[in-house]
């Protein structure tokens, strides 16, 4: 069962959609619900960016130590 969703946008906003529409030769709200459908399928299978950066493997330390170091110059 379909649900109606308004949303307002600016006129610049509808006229691209509009155009984009056109090209695609869709109606503005299938043209929408396309291009929301794309957005949430690529939201949902965007990389975690935190898990990506611990399967890094990269080495870590006491970040007291750290912090000492870069306090000392040494990077």
């Amino acid at each position: 069962m379909s649900r109606r969703l308004q949303v307002l946008v600016p006129e610049g906003l509808d006229a691209r959609i509009a155009k984009a529409a056109q090209r695609s030769r869709v109606s503005k709200g299938e043209w929408v619900r396309r291009v929301l459908e794309t957005a949430l399928n690529d939201n949902a299978q965007a990389p975690d960016p935190l898990g990506r950066l611990a399967s890094l493997g990269a080495p870590t330390g006491d970040i007291d130590q750290m912090l000492a170091e870069i306090e000392a110059g040494r990077l």
